[in-house]
């Protein structure tokens, strides 16, 4: 006969002996856990962290051998502004007529500027003093022109060659070959002669200020980037269409690679500070003495 042995119940507080210490060890483990990604996240931080000497090493941007000149350091330099330089024909276009320069007087112009001793710039050469890599001439003057317009080439051209002087041009790259502007081989042309330097002036001559940040890039990059691939010329300054700018503007043009950029603030001296809004003057109508006192006059005082 089999004897059934029963084995004792656990009782209540035998079942829950070990259940403290399967807790105590949940939580060793969890803290453990815990300290570890702490401490690592901590290190990662305290690692990511510059130091002073990677902080030196960062501000190292410029080459020992160029000298940059001062940013306080004011260079008087006048930049002469032209948009058409033509005989109108339509005497309604107001505003055509109001920005015109008649071929006849500006030759008066740079006649008078020659006599004088003055020395023709181009935008480069001005980035140049700006950064400390050229020595600034005797009596400096730039003659800029915008929107790329016919009578660059037409009209414009043969004074400049006439008198071997050097100007520079902002061209709008999307406007190239249309009614009013220079078509591509009158643009190649105003290349080849050596005297004239292009800048940019956007693709469609869109006033930058307040505009969103996609559009203000795209016509800002791409105007240097059409002209630049199109031409094969080294694109360096840039012209604010209307003189139209603000902030986002100007970090978009130093983005983008150019040296320095021109406004429609009146004035005659420039410097590092001011390289990518640099003042700029109208001529109008003068010539002879009222021209060159117009430029040597101790404080520049607008039209």
């Amino acid at each position: 006969m089999v004897k059934t042995v029963r084995l004792p119940r656990k009782t209540n507080k035998q079942k829950n002996v070990k259940a403290p210490q399967s807790k105590l060890m949940v939580y060793v483990i969890a803290l453990t856990v815990i300290s570890v990604l702490l401490f690592t996240g901590a290190f990662a931080i305290f690692e990511l962290r510059p130091t002073k000497e990677t902080v030196r090493s960062e501000r190292k941007v410029i080459p020992r051998e160029v000298h940059v000149a001062p940013p306080k350091t004011n260079v008087r330099i006048p930049i002469l502004m032209y948009h058409y330089v033509e005989y109108v024909k339509d005497k309604r276009d107001t505003i055509r007529q109001t920005l015109d320069v008649v071929p006849f007087t500006f030759e008066q112009q740079i006649k008078t500027l020659t006599e004088a001793g003055y020395t023709f710039l181009t935008a480069s050469e001005l980035a140049d003093i700006l950064d400390g890599k050229m020595a600034v001439p005797p009596k400096p003057i730039l003659l800029t022109f915008d929107d790329g317009h016919w009578d660059l080439f037409t009209d414009v051209l043969p004074i400049l060659e006439k008198y071997h002087v050097k100007a520079t041009a902002y061209i709008i790259s999307g406007f190239i070959g249309g009614a009013d502007f220079m078509n591509k081989d009158q643009l190649e042309a105003v290349i080849r002669s050596g005297l004239i330097e292009i800048g940019a002036h956007t693709v469609h001559h869109i006033s930058l200020a307040h505009k969103i940040q996609p559009v203000v890039q795209f016509e800002v990059a791409h105007s240097k980037e059409d002209l630049e691939s199109q031409y094969h010329v080294h694109v360096v300054s840039f012209a604010y269409p209307n003189g139209s700018f603000d902030q986002q503007a100007i970090d978009a043009v130093t983005l983008a690679g150019f040296r320095t950029a021109v406004s429609t603030v009146p004035g005659i001296e420039q410097s590092d500070s001011n390289r990518f809004f640099l003042f700029r003057l109208r001529p109008g109508g003068r010539t002879g003495d009222t021209l060159l006192h117009y430029l040597e006059q101790t404080v520049f005082k607008p039209w």
